[in-house]
């Protein structure tokens, strides 16, 4: 089964690109929906979150809004945090890999904001990163509520620049021209790797390397 990774920065329009790949038939795991599920009434992050994090607690789930608050003031914080969610999300990913290689698909995509930050680029065949000019970007994000330039500015030091995400990418899908062009090249991804025999899941104990993916933008 072939898997594809993700990513963008914020407001690259990463979230328009996975609901292309699910509008195509290709499955398609959420880490940011896995981490409402993890947060949310019951979820098995809840208690351990409680317990690192005194006062995040919301009757049986956690405040995301003090949370955020409490983590991200410092390095510290946001390390104690992750350490427990990432393990949680990962478990997560690994048992939606499981699921669809049981029901024969082809191809799965990983959706991760953080794919790099984490090293998960590992775990992929091919990595995409959806991209838009600045201006888009900055229009998109602003325009959320509550969002002001500094908070911003807080999300974009943790994360790895546009720029190097591009350099990384076995594909960089544009998200400032219109859908249908974001569509077409998700299109023609999917129909080069549809083909593939995947080298990540189930694991194998050979690796295929045809070498026909090289580093290059859609236009």
């Amino acid at each position: 089964m072939v898997i594809l990774g993700l990513t963008g920065s914020i407001g690259m329009g990463k979230s328009v690109a996975a609901a292309i790949f699910r509008r195509l038939g290709v499955p398609v795991f959420d880490a940011d929906d896995s981490v409402h599920v993890l947060l949310g009434q019951g979820g098995d992050a809840v208690g351990p979150i409680a317990e690192a994090f005194p006062g995040v607690l919301d009757g049986d789930r956690i405040d995301r809004a003090v949370l955020a608050k409490m983590a991200f003031r410092d390095t510290e914080g946001l390390t104690r945090l992750e350490s427990i969610l990432h393990p949680m999300v990962t478990a997560r990913q690994r048992r939606f890999l499981l699921l669809e290689a049981l029901r024969g698909r082809q191809m799965t995509v990983l959706d991760i904001p953080l794919l790099f930050e984490t090293q998960a680029e590992g775990g992929c065949d091919a990595v995409i990163v959806v991209s838009a000019p600045r201006f888009v970007q900055r229009q998109r994000v602003l325009g959320r509520p509550g969002m002001t330039p500094e908070q911003l500015q807080a999300i974009e030091r943790r994360q790895m620049t546009d720029s190097e995400k591009r350099r990384r990418a076995d594909y960089v899908v544009p998200s400032g021209q219109g859908r249908r062009v974001t569509l077409d090249a998700i299109r023609a991804i999917i129909e080069e790797w549809r083909p593939e025999i995947g080298t990540h899941w189930p694991p194998r104990r050979y690796v295929v390397n045809s070498g026909r993916h090289p580093n290059r933008p859609w236009k």
